[in-house]
């Protein structure tokens, strides 16, 4: 039996993300976590001589949510913007996610035109440690420029 390592496991930490806004790409260090999912919509596709119904792939759509620590209004500008002009600002992101002890290497997810749903405009918190902000978006597309290689023993 062929089992992972342990040191094949991705440290949560080690990780890059960058947001490209209006020409300015930004190394967002101040990024706790962050998750995109892409969800397929389906329709239920009735079948003649079947009593349950088929599933068909028609599309999907682009979601994710980060929390960041609240020490940026870079978000807050865009905010600002909209509200003033109407103007919807879309950026892109890059995240990667690589582990030096691990042999899958690393991957790169390029969120394309990313649109934050709103956010936080003030805040504070006498008893608190430290601020974070949380932040939901959509994207338009993705692209996947570098993948993890597969473990040893995956492929049968």
């Amino acid at each position: 039996m062929t089992y992972m390592n342990a040191e094949d496991a991705i440290s949560g930490s080690l990780g890059e993300c960058f947001v490209t806004i209006n020409g300015n790409r930004y190394n967002f260090m101040q990024a706790i976590n962050l998750e995109a999912k892409m969800e397929k919509t389906k329709s239920e596709i009735p079948i003649l001589g079947k009593t349950g119904k088929g599933n068909k792939t028609t599309g999907w759509k682009g979601t994710g949510s980060a929390t960041f620590h609240y020490n940026t209004s870079i978000f807050r500008e865009l905010l600002f913007l909209y509200k003033k002009t109407g103007q919807d600002v879309y950026f892109d992101m890059m995240v990667t996610n690589e582990d030096p002890t691990s042999t899958v290497g690393s991957q790169t997810i390029r969120l394309i035109d990313c649109n934050i749903n709103g956010g936080i405009l003030a805040k504070f918190d006498a008893d608190a440690e430290y601020l974070d902000e949380d932040m939901d978006f959509t994207f338009e597309d993705w692209e996947m420029p570098e993948q993890f290689k597969l473990l040893t023993g995956m492929l049968q």
